[in-house]
């Protein structure tokens, strides 16, 4: 079986129950504002747009009439106030909404704005989204759980976010990493490695090539790099287990290729319980945040019930843990897989107080 029908075609986007609202509320991730996503839905016509190499990069950029641009511009300003800034109009003079961008591939169809500071010119994009449960528990599942931080914000259907800067992983792949000194390759592999494990703990799928991005970071004698998912809608959905590993999905090919032949085994060993244990200590100490969260995901329905016993049963299986067999739905078997990893990493660290 080709590794990519493992993946749904189509995933639902599941609503928002009053529970995760709540949790949300409490945490301030829900906010008013002024334009919801299907206000953006209203444009005219739009204007295929093209990447620097004439390639269609499945966006359109939208236009609305004269009345409806100047009040849609001016409510996108304070959409960016909220996410940036402290919400105030202060700032509205000088910022200039310059494009505004739908994609038309995927499921969360978003809209893309390009938001310039006419002062200085630089500029920021945000997106604007149908909100879905699925995709809410990823990003908040991301910033409790990874190295990364997320903002977002939720209204209702409507989901903000802000762009995660960084090279797509299908550009990085095809066009900068035969360029890459053999030291370079080394930090890629053992980042590709936790990243891998980080997806593949917390149950978020689809990491294709083009669903994460590189970020690069130039220390005083290397550069480091890290791998940042930038696409959530596949947050404890599938049923097949290999659909959370990103080594088994074939936009991947590369980067396992030269993982496994520049890291001994050993060295991936290592580095898989360095995330592991990462990853324990980020759950530990966020255990109330992530309790309230998890409580929210256990009543939820994200995910077809022969999805869930899938997934469950394979994942007992690979464990023998009897907590996955006695999962009743998604938030259950994510559950216990962070206290299967929890639990090993205080059993085998001695320095570490229960």
């Amino acid at each position: 079986m080709e590794r990519n029908k493992l993946i749904s075609k189509k995933k639902p986007a599941y609503p928002v129950s009053d529970a995760l609202l709540k949790y949300l509320t409490r945490h301030g991730r829900t906010i008013k504002i002024p334009i919801y996503y299907d206000d953006l839905l209203r444009f005219h016509g739009s204007v295929a747009v093209f990447d620097k190499n004439g390639k269609d990069t499945l966006w359109v950029s939208v236009y609305y009439s004269e009345f409806e641009t100047e009040e849609i511009n001016q409510s996108l300003k304070k959409v960016y106030s909220i996410l940036h800034s402290d919400g105030s109009d202060t700032i509205f003079p000088y910022l200039n909404i310059d494009s505004i961008d739908f994609c038309t591939f995927g499921n969360s169809k978003p809209f893309r704005i390009k938001v310039r500071n006419i002062l200085n010119d630089n500029y920021l994009y945000l997106y604007i989204k149908k909100a879905d449960a699925s995709r809410i528990y990823g990003l908040e599942l991301e910033d409790l759980l990874s190295p990364n931080h997320i903002n977002f914000l939720v209204r209702k259907n409507t989901l903000i976010e802000e762009h995660i800067s960084g090279i797509p992983g299908d550009d990085f792949i095809e066009n900068h990493l035969e360029n890459c000194t053999h030291r370079d390759k080394m930090e890629i592999a053992k980042e590709f490695v936790k990243f891998n494990e980080r997806c593949f703990v917390r149950l978020l799928g689809d990491m294709r090539s083009y669903n994460y991005v590189m970020v690069l970071t130039h220390d005083f004698d290397r550069i480091q790099y890290r791998i940042r998912a930038i696409d959530f809608d596949q947050q404890s959905y599938e049923g097949n287990s290999k659909v959370y590993k990103p080594q088994f999905l074939k936009e991947n090919n590369k980067l396992v290729a030269m993982t496994t032949e520049l890291l001994q085994q050993a060295s991936i060993d290592q580095y898989i319980n360095e995330e592991r244990s990462l990853l324990a200590k980020r759950a530990t100490s966020m255990k109330k945040r992530l309790k309230g969260l998890m409580a929210c995901m256990k009543k939820d329905k994200i995910a077809p019930p022969e999805k869930m016993k899938q997934l469950k049963m394979e994942l007992f299986e690979l464990t023998g843990d009897i907590k996955f067999k006695k999962a009743q739905n998604m938030g259950e078997v994510l559950q216990s897989a962070l206290d299967f990893v929890i639990r090993n990493y205080k059993s085998e660290n001695p320095y570490i107080l229960s």
